[in-house]
């Protein structure tokens, strides 16, 4: 299948040959992204994609482009690791946050179980949609967390998010014209 007003798909021109009707890069590799073909070239060979994509059933070969695409262009960006180092890292940062997750939520467990957070579903509902949003991020390493009292007063939980499998710090402050500590 060749491409498009007879201009030959990006793996034909990268090639310098003439795209032919019954081209196996052409309807993955569109004269208008010339990079992608490149860069799947570069790192796993033309031979080698076509052998591919002749094994393949014509509706599996999308989603190989796609996947040989991706992983050339990370391979090219980290050619030790390849998409399989970005896989690592937000696997790592997974469970960062489930452990941040267990532990804020044993704090929380510990605080209500001390009576200092309402418990009754309708207040935190009135509280949520009349005021601002409970949790605001300042900035990556500290978001806070705000509850409102009867008097519109609020407390201020500051959670300092530690790196390295660190626990976060909770450090609560009271909101100014109060007389709670």
């Amino acid at each position: 299948m060749a491409s498009s007003s007879n201009s030959p798909c990006a793996a034909c021109k990268f090639l310098r040959r003439k795209c032919q009707l019954e081209c196996v890069f052409a309807p993955y590799f569109p004269p208008d992204q010339p990079q992608k073909f490149a860069n799947v070239h570069k790192v796993f060979g033309a031979s080698n994609v076509t052998k591919l994509l002749n094994e393949l059933h014509p509706h599996q070969r999308e989603d190989a482009v796609n996947s040989l695409a991706y992983e050339a262009d990370m391979r090219l960006r980290d050619p030790v690791y390849g998409c399989v180092g970005v896989i690592s890292l937000l696997q790592h940062q997974l469970r960062q946050l489930q452990m941040d997750l267990t532990y804020a939520k044993s704090e929380l467990s510990k605080y209500q179980n001390d009576g200092l957070i309402a418990t009754h579903h309708q207040t935190l509902e009135r509280l949520y949609h009349h005021h601002s949003p409970f949790f605001a991020v300042r900035d990556q390493q500290t978001a806070v967390i705000r509850a409102f009292d009867g008097n519109n007063n609020f407390d201020t939980l500051n959670i300092s998010v530690g790196g390295n499998g660190q626990h976060p710090q909770f450090q609560q402050t009271r909101a100014a014209g109060t007389n709670d500590p």
